[in-house]
């Protein structure tokens, strides 16, 4: 199973980016894939979530109506489409999955089995 995260660079006030994740060695229908960040000197948070085997999306307070999870099975990747940027989105953004596809929403690091190595999301003043 492998994770490998790609989209991030420097970003301004407002602007968008579009996260990558393609994974191998599983199925979209068997997992539930989480987009988690971690900005330094914080705690790794969940920020999105989707787990096509159940149909079901998740976004967190923070990021809602900001961001846009989706999947494209035919290319195993799962996409983080973030607009409206802001200094507070600065961090290094992974990809992880879990089995439990109905704990999606619970974003507890522990939960995901695998992980990425992340992408870099850096706000440029």
């Amino acid at each position: 199973v492998q994770l490998v995260e790609s989209g991030g660079g420097l970003v301004q006030a407002g602007g968008s980016l579009r996260l990558s994740c393609v994974v191998s060695g599983f199925s979209f229908d068997d997992y539930a894939i989480g987009w988690f960040r971690q900005a330094p000197g914080k705690e790794r948070e969940g920020v999105s979530c989707i787990a096509s085997g159940v149909g079901m999306t998740d976004y967190t307070d923070a990021v809602k109506g900001r961001f846009t999870i989706s999947s494209d099975n035919a290319k195993n990747t799962v996409y983080l489409e973030m607009n409206s940027l802001k200094p507070e989105d600065t961090a290094v953004y992974y990809c992880a999955a879990q089995r439990r596809q109905f704990n999606c929403a619970d974003y507890v690091p522990y939960n995901y089995d695998y992980w990425g190595r992340g992408t870099q999301v850096t706000f440029s003043s």
